[in-house]
Order: structure tokens, then C-alpha cells, then sequence
């Protein structure tokens, strides 16, 4: 393959996760819990890396039958990923894809040979490594992969 033809088919194997800013988490939360039936994140299926910021109320997670996560964040003023992974979490609106960790920098690769511009990263988080995009509307798109396979 070269690196010019981008991704092979299959490499993004699902989507890991979407981050939403919301307004009024309240009204966020039983939108997606009790309208839309997701079921919400509790006690131990909570990322530990979000755990503090879900007990001070300021994210809630739902997981949909296919196993992707929803975050809600109830900050609509958070700034782009911080490229220091050591800063607390930053990152919302966006769309995350799982990618093999072997298959990592060959994503990367691909988006530089298509010149496609960087936002942050790559970085390693303990949620993971990652590399945050854009699409060509604008929306942010991050490719990572799970830290227990680094």
C-alpha cells in the first residue's frame, strides 16, 4: 500500500467515541437517557480518567447499544485539545475513531501525505494516544488507539 491511497478499508475499526459541549446538562442528560433511551455510565463503567470531572457534575457519559460512548461536557467554552497530555481534558465536539495501536503512525503518515492539517498531537493520554483533525467542514475527528496496547 502506499501511503498515498490512505487507510486501508477496516483499519478504523468503530467508532470509540463522540464529545458533545451542552448547555444545561440536566436537560442533555434526560434527553439522551430517558427520550433516546441510552443507558448512562455509572460507578466503575466510568473512564477513570473522567471520574472527578462526572462526580462534579461537569461530564456524563452514554454508551449506545453498539458500544459507543457519548461525552457530555458542560462546558461549552473548552479550548481545542491541549498539546501538553498532562492538562486536564479539553477536548469536546468531536467524533473519535479506535485504530490499532500497530496501525497508529501509519495513520498519521496518511494524513500528512494528504496533507491534511494537524490540530494537536500526536499525543499520549492516559486514555490513550491520539491525533486530532479536521474534516474539510471543519469538524474536529480524532484517531486513537486503547493505552493498555502502547
Amino acid at each position: 500500500m502506499t501511503l498515498s491511497s490512505g487507510l486501508p478499508l477496516g483499519s478504523l475499526r468503530r467508532v470509540h467515541h463522540i464529545a458533545l459541549n451542552v448547555k444545561d446538562m440536566e436537560k442533555s442528560c434526560h434527553f439522551y437517557g430517558h427520550i433516546l433511551g441510552l443507558k448512562p455510565l455509572v460507578g466503575e463503567e466510568v473512564p477513570v480518567t473522567l471520574k472527578t470531572m462526572v462526580e462534579e457534575g461537569k461530564v456524563s457519559n452514554f454508551i449506545t447499544p453498539d458500544g459507543t460512548v457519548i461525552d457530555l461536557f458542560a462546558a461549552p467554552d473548552l479550548s481545542p485539545p491541549a498539546v501538553d497530555p498532562r492538562q486536564s481534558f479539553t477536548r469536546t465536539d468531536h467524533l473519535a475513531f479506535d485504530i490499532a495501536p500497530a496501525q497508529f503512525d501509519q495513520a498519521i503518515a496518511v494524513l500528512e501525505a494528504h496533507g491534511v492539517a494537524i490540530a494537536s498531537g500526536p499525543v499520549t493520554r492516559p486514555t490513550g494516544r491520539g491525533i486530532y483533525f479536521y474534516d474539510p467542514d471543519g469538524f474536529q475527528v480524532e484517531i486513537r488507539c486503547d493505552p493498555m496496547a502502547l
